[in-house]
């Protein structure tokens, strides 16, 4: 499968390094331009090509957004991503300037009890949106797919079962225990940053303990 990844900082790197190795196509985008993006590309070797947001998301069968919750709304046409699984792996944090009392620098955003994914879904109507790889530290993920004992959780959130299942297939691909939370809002709010799930690495057992309680 060729995965869309919009947004190359340390967690969309990560992410493209773990999917090559496991067998994956990437094509990368960032808000500066595919020119800057030749050292990883390089990297990666084959598998990998950069692009503009709008061009991945053309040349992609799933999509991953990794990328400050911000800039989300406005960044794609809408069409380009019709009928496309659509990962919000953001996190809303509270930008500079925002008051403590609304979610300032570091802290969750309030959003007013909405979630930031159903935000995504609302500015992208017709995506299949999934919550998900947006709860685990790049330095975890990097690693833990590949590391001995059992294995870790991955979440997903989300109203349409079948894009859940392609999302899940691709963490079991990457190693990880795919573990769903839910619907879309209610599943989502339980991983965004503020949420339960948020950074705190699970196993498999424990999260779907957790999970069931």
């Amino acid at each position: 499968m060729r995965t869309g990844i919009i947004g190359t900082g340390r967690i969309g790197s990560t992410l493209a390094r773990i999917l090559v190795a496991a067998g994956h196509q990437v094509v990368l985008a960032n808000a500066r331009g595919p020119q800057t993006l030749g050292p990883l590309v390089a990297e990666l070797g084959r598998a990998a090509s950069a692009a503009h947001p709008a061009e991945a998301a053309d040349r992609a069968e799933l999509l991953v957004l990794m990328l400050p919750f911000e800039r989300v709304r406005g960044l794609l046409p809408p069409y380009a991503v019709q009928d496309k699984v659509l990962v919000d792996a953001t996190n809303a944090f509270g930008g500079p300037g925002t008051p403590a009392d609304l979610g300032g620098p570091g802290t969750p955003a309030d959003l007013g009890g909405r979630g930031s994914s159903d935000l995504v879904a609302e500015w992208y109507p017709d995506a299949q949106v999934v919550k998900s790889l947006n709860t685990m530290h790049f330095e975890t993920l990097a690693v833990a797919g590949t590391a001995p004992g059992e294995r870790l959780a991955h979440f997903t959130a989300g109203d349409d079962v079948k894009a859940k299942e392609i999302v899940a297939g691709i963490i079991t691909d990457l190693g990880f225990a795919p573990v769903d939370t839910g619907p879309l809002h209610s599943g989502g709010i339980l991983q965004q940053p503020g949420g339960p799930l948020f950074n705190r690495p699970l196993t498999e057992a424990q999260a779907l303990a957790w999970i069931s309680h």
